[in-house]
């Protein structure tokens, strides 16, 4: 049969399944209730909408760190034991400028939290979602506010005496250390300056882009596997072999 008959089948097939089987899950599922939509429907986004009212200080915030937070963050946030470092790695200059220098600085070994974050209410909305992490979900909507709060202050975000609410949280935002770390450029392959979003889908004996691959000196082959046995094994982009050979 050639393709395009194959084609035609399957389209047929699919415009006479619902006739056929009319009837047939019946009584099976139910359309969710406001209750249940409300649960998951928590997203909070960078111009704050999704933010509930509420409100939290940093005094409060250090009292709900310590009793559920810092077993796993550090008191400081900043104990790389269990999770990668929360807080560290930015400076007043950052604060000012809202670009994190030392996420270019080579001598710069750990990239904090806060190093990369460039919206606070990407910070909110995970402790909202997520933490604790033997509890997520658990905290109320002022306890978020109360531990988001805290962390700024170790940053030097906000002050001591900071209260963080729905009312303020558009001034802190103002004073991300990286607010200004984002970029709407992508991860694309560009072809003639423009992105290459017109590739042709290619499942077996597809030719390979040599032009992509980065090549490694070979004093590093072997230090972190043979990449070209690591990459997916179709399409353009392949990894180059880095194994180590006799």
């Amino acid at each position: 049969m050639s393709r395009s008959r194959k084609l035609l089948a399957v389209l047929i097939a699919l415009v006479l399944w619902p006739a056929a089987h009319a009837g047939r899950f019946d009584g099976i599922g139910r359309v969710a209730t406001p209750s249940e939509i409300a649960a998951w429907d928590t997203d909070v986004r960078p111009d704050f909408q999704g933010l509930p009212p509420g409100a939290g200080s940093v005094a409060q915030g250090e009292k709900i760190w310590v009793a559920r937070c810092a077993s796993c963050h550090g008191e400081f946030a900043e104990s790389p034991a269990v999770f990668p470092p929360l807080i560290g790695g930015t400076t007043r200059a950052d604060i000012e400028q809202g670009r994190v220098a030392g996420l270019s600085a080579a001598s710069e070994n750990s990239k904090t939290t806060m190093m990369k974050l460039s919206t606070v209410s990407t910070l909110w909305d995970y402790i909202h979602r997520a933490m604790p992490f033997d509890a997520p979900k658990s905290l109320k909507v002022d306890d978020v506010y109360a531990v988001t709060a805290f962390l700024l202050n170790l940053a030097d975000i906000v002050p001591a005496d900071f209260t963080l609410s729905d009312k303020t949280i558009a001034g802190v935002q103002a004073r991300m250390p990286n607010r200004r770390g984002n970029t709407t450029e992508h991860g694309m392959l560009r072809v003639d300056g423009k992105p290459d979003v017109l590739s042709k889908a290619c499942m077996s004996d597809c030719p390979v882009n040599f032009g992509s691959m980065v090549v490694l000196p070979s004093t590093v082959n072997g230090l972190n596997g043979n990449l070209a046995e690591q990459n997916r094994p179709y399409g353009a982009i392949r990894g180059i072999d880095t194994g180590r050979h006799p």
